[in-house]
């Protein structure tokens, strides 16, 4: 018998940094004024304040939350196929969360590296 080799999904590339930020409207001048961003108008509603910026072919997303103790500080990796992530975490024992598909931002999957970083896969719309 033949040994079976696993088909590694496919990664794009970086889709997104967010950062938490406390003023959101502060954020959005530096970031745009300073660094040269553009702001984006197509970010969905989340429930929480927050922007989503141009920074090249890449995007910042800015969030801001009341308790300055919850963080979603993350970086996300586009993906072609949430599905075959999925099933290859699953196949390396890794926990992760998958999220409703949100219109406007596609479908999420949120698993952490082990030091504990967020690391976000991306399926956009």
């Amino acid at each position: 018998m033949g040994q079976t080799v696993e088909m590694k999904p496919i990664l794009a590339g970086v889709h997104h940094v967010a950062l938490c930020v406390a003023d959101v409207s502060e954020a959005v001048n530096f970031y745009v004024d300073v660094i040269g961003c553009s702001q984006r108008t197509d970010r969905p509603d989340f429930g929480f304040p927050g922007a989503w910026l141009d920074a090249g072919p890449q995007q910042i997303h800015l969030m801001a939350f009341g308790d300055p103790q919850r963080t979603m500080s993350h970086f996300a990796l586009q993906v072609d196929d949430i599905d075959a992530w999925c099933d290859h975490l699953d196949n390396h024992s890794v926990e992760y969360q998958r999220s409703a598909r949100t219109p406007g931002a596609g479908q999420q999957v949120f698993l952490h590296d082990p030091a504990g970083n967020q690391v976000e896969l991306n399926q956009p719309d």
